[in-house]
């Protein structure tokens, strides 16, 4: 959602009194959405809170005193994303770790990762996921705090993840890793490494050969943890 698409939508108090918890919440959602739709199409510098609230229908002073200055609602706005954007990479892979059963046979194990492997290039490759990884690589030097967030929310939690259910099919001797945590590591390296620099930088890539890609970096991952 754009900024124009938002703006108007804020929701105010009562007439005659102070605005209830639900409606500041709201206020509150309000702010943040037309925050991020400022910040990821302009980015930071080209941001400020005069546009933010005028965007919001709100005063300078009414966002002011939620956020002290330009940064800390920065800081809001990148939090929220990482959560909406970064964390569910992670949570697909957790999702397979939790549904690899018992039984689990060799085609199993392609199947789960070519079903993973699809679930985390999609995500990662929303518009979304491809404008907050620029504002934060952009702006790293100056939120290191930010940049380490999204690493430990989205990437070091996705390797966990994925470890989780390397060893899972490791125990059940399916596949042979020594080291769960660097297999899953070179996993997402292998599956995301090209698509993310080409997102960073703006690049369209093509769906045929992307998808031919994706295939062969499975493929090639699984060649190199089959049980010898």
């Amino acid at each position: 959602m754009t900024a124009t698409e938002i703006e108007g939508a804020e929701v105010g108090p009562r007439r005659g009194g102070r605005p209830t918890r639900a409606e500041a919440t709201r206020r509150e959602v309000h702010l943040i959405a037309v925050a991020t739709a400022l910040f990821m199409e302009r980015g930071f510098d080209a941001t400020s809170i005069d546009a933010v609230a005028e965007a919001a229908g709100m005063s300078k002073p009414t966002v002011y005193a939620r956020y002290r200055d330009k940064r800390a609602l920065f800081e809001a706005v990148l939090r929220e994303r990482i959560a909406a954007w970064l964390a569910p990479l992670a949570a697909a892979a957790e999702a397979q770790a939790a549904r690899a059963g018992a039984d689990v046979g060799t085609d199993d194990v392609e199947a789960a990762l070519h079903d993973l492997s699809r679930t985390l290039l999609a995500h990662g490759q929303s518009p979304g996921a491809a404008m907050l990884k620029r504002n934060l690589v952009a702006q790293a030097l100056q939120f290191p705090e930010l940049a380490r967030l999204a690493h430990e929310e989205g990437w070091l939690r996705g390797v966990r993840a994925v470890a989780q259910l390397i060893e899972a099919f490791a125990r059940r001797g399916r596949i042979a890793a020594a080291d769960p945590e660097i297999a899953a590591d070179l996993f997402l390296s292998l599956v995301l490494g090209r698509s993310s620099q080409a997102i960073l930088y703006g690049i369209a890539t093509d769906p045929e050969t992307q998808e031919r890609r994706r295939a062969a970096a499975v493929r090639l991952f699984l060649d190199g943890v089959r049980p010898r």
